[in-house]
């Protein structure tokens, strides 16, 4: 089945998966308020919008990975937004972490023009993306998640996770980030311990990577941290620093928001949303 792409939010994670449709011959038009991202895909054979309303007129299925879920909101409800301009048929997939509650409220505004919405969080990181190795966290109805298939198709070589009902993508994607934290932390910890009393990082990695307590994930995570103190502060390095740590705050709070909701106590992940900044080298003081 031929359906026409739509994308907005064209960042770390957003870019890489956008950059795949137009090589793959899908018609597709892109949105993101930096015009750089756009003009980059532009290049590789997509179509910018100048609003989210004109990439609803122009796509049948469209992706959306932008921060938190008040953008999500924006974008899709907004004055100038994707419902406004997308026909009925079409099918809003949810990219960014957000609460379940937010998708439920987006499906019951999109489901009175006959639009269906899924949350279908990704994890991975933007190189996975890049090698089509992204993992798909689904909750929606079994008729969308079918007429989205060549979308899933075109982005990842790894099966979709169809996780139920609306919300429950997002769910999963909570859960798994809690657990992707708390391996930061314990990470950053091990190594802070290993260089206070003199221990080599590298052996630190080697034991760890020989008894697989330290994941390929948490490595990479640690490589940061062995860049030079002038890279570490360098005001490029730190503004991305920061935008990741936002984003972990943000997924953190999620979790135990739903965590309290639910009569559940997240003690370790607790202690974690409040060292985000320490764990990703940011400069800010009142976090640390």
């Amino acid at each position: 089945m031929s359906i026409r792409v739509g994308f907005i939010g064209l960042g770390n994670q957003g870019k890489p998966i956008a950059a795949h449709f137009a090589p793959a011959g899908f018609e597709t038009t892109v949105y993101d308020i930096a015009d750089a991202p756009v003009q980059e895909l532009v290049a590789g054979g997509a179509k910018a919008a100048s609003s989210p309303r004109e990439v609803g007129v122009n796509a049948d299925v469209v992706g959306i990975c932008v921060p938190e879920d008040a953008h999500v909101l924006a974008v899709v409800l907004g004055e100038d937004g994707l419902l406004a301009g997308m026909s009925a048929g079409g099918v809003i997939l949810i990219h960014s972490t957000i609460l379940p509650e937010t998708a439920s409220q987006l499906e019951r505004e999109a489901s009175e023009r006959g639009i269906a919405v899924m949350d279908a969080c990704v994890t991975g990181g933007a190189a996975r993306a890049q090698n089509k190795e992204l993992t798909y966290l689904i909750g929606g109805s079994e008729a969308a998640l079918e007429k989205a298939g060549p979308y899933f198709e075109a982005t990842t070589n790894i099966p979709v996770i169809h996780a139920g009902d609306l919300g429950n993508g997002a769910k999963v994607k909570l859960c798994i980030n809690l657990i992707t934290y708390i391996q930061w932390a314990a990470a950053y910890e091990s190594m802070a311990l290993a260089r206070a009393i003199g221990l080599p990082q590298e052996i630190l990695e080697e034991a760890g990577r020989s008894n697989g307590q330290l994941t390929e994930m948490m490595i990479t995570f640690l490589t940061g941290h062995k860049l030079p103190d002038e890279v570490r502060k360098d005001d490029g390095f730190q503004a991305l620093m920061r935008g990741h740590m936002n984003i972990a705050e943000k997924d953190l709070a999620w979790a135990l928001q739903l965590a309290r909701k639910s009569g559940v106590a997240l003690p370790v992940g607790s202690l974690v949303s409040q060292s985000m900044a320490r764990l990703y080298g940011v400069e800010d003081e009142g976090r640390r």
